[in-house]
């Protein structure tokens, strides 16, 4: 009989990119029966913390606050130097400064409100909504500022939206460190054995991918925001690289700067394990 795992995995370009071999069953899938939900980043989130998922692509927030029930698999991650959200302003020359104004972010356990709360503490009203309303609520003048992640990131100047700042570069500055957005984290309930089954299947996956770049296209079309192939690929591009296939000892390094940043403003939950075999 084959084991059943319940798998979810965000919408996002880079992780249908990731998992479409895993999706289409064009990897083995090494004696697991996955059952895959697909789900807003957010909608992850809180399906991890509710104990929901053997297996989850969550960011890494989120993970920190589950860190004693899960560990995260070496591949799957999206980290890296260029990759942050963006802090966007509905009018240029603006930016958080008292509580009068409102700022949208795509959910509290998501490494971007991380971010926000660690840089621009009590600067204005936080309202956390689904990523894909947060440009069109700026450009309704409904919000005066939002943490823009995914493809918004490509498409926000041709939206007529100003640029506050990049809190990833903010975080690269301040830490020499790739920011580490997300990843995929395994429920310490499952055996070790089956554990490295998925991250087997996962690295499978990816590496097909990364093999033939177009073929997870029909994939990546069928869920994403953005329909332009040329914007999926550039969001593979920036978020799928060497250490979406390897975390290693950098990603690690990455793992525990996010985890003290995150206890020293009481929005952490403990050290990330990464998943060892």
């Amino acid at each position: 009989m084959t084991q059943p795992i319940r798998l979810g995995i965000s919408t996002c370009p880079n992780d249908t990119f990731a998992f479409h071999g895993l999706l289409t069953r064009a990897v083995d899938w090494r004696g697991l029966d996955f059952q895959v939900e697909l789900l807003d980043v957010e909608a992850l989130n809180e399906r991890l913390l509710a104990g929901d998922f053997d297996v989850c692509k969550a960011s890494f927030h989120a993970a920190l606050l589950a860190a004693g029930d899960v560990v995260v698999l070496p591949s799957g991650s999206a980290l890296g130097f260029g990759v942050g959200p963006l802090l966007l302003a509905a009018e240029p020359g603006t930016r958080p400064t008292h509580p009068g104004q409102r700022t949208l972010c795509p959910g509290r356990h998501t490494t971007a409100a991380l971010l926000f709360d660690l840089f621009y503490p009590r600067s204005s009203r936080v309202e956390h909504v689904v990523f894909s309303a947060i440009m069109s609520r700026l450009q309704a003048r409904t919000a005066d500022f939002g943490v823009c992640i995914h493809e918004g990131r490509f498409t926000w100047q041709a939206q007529g939206l100003a640029l506050v700042e990049d809190l990833g570069t903010r975080w690269e500055t301040e830490t020499g460190s790739p920011l580490p957005l997300g990843g995929i984290v395994a429920s310490r309930r499952l055996p070790d054995t089956t554990i490295a089954a998925v991250q087997g299947v996962i690295h499978d996956s990816l590496l097909l991918a990364w093999r033939d770049r177009a073929a997870p296209l029909p994939t990546m079309r069928q869920h994403a925001q953005e329909f332009d192939d040329d914007v999926l690929m550039q969001h593979v591009d920036l978020y799928v690289n060497d250490w979406t296939l390897e975390l290693g000892a950098t990603g690690a390094q990455a793992l525990d700067e996010l985890s003290a940043r995150a206890a020293a403003v009481g929005r952490g939950g403990g050290r990330l394990e990464v998943f060892a075999g």
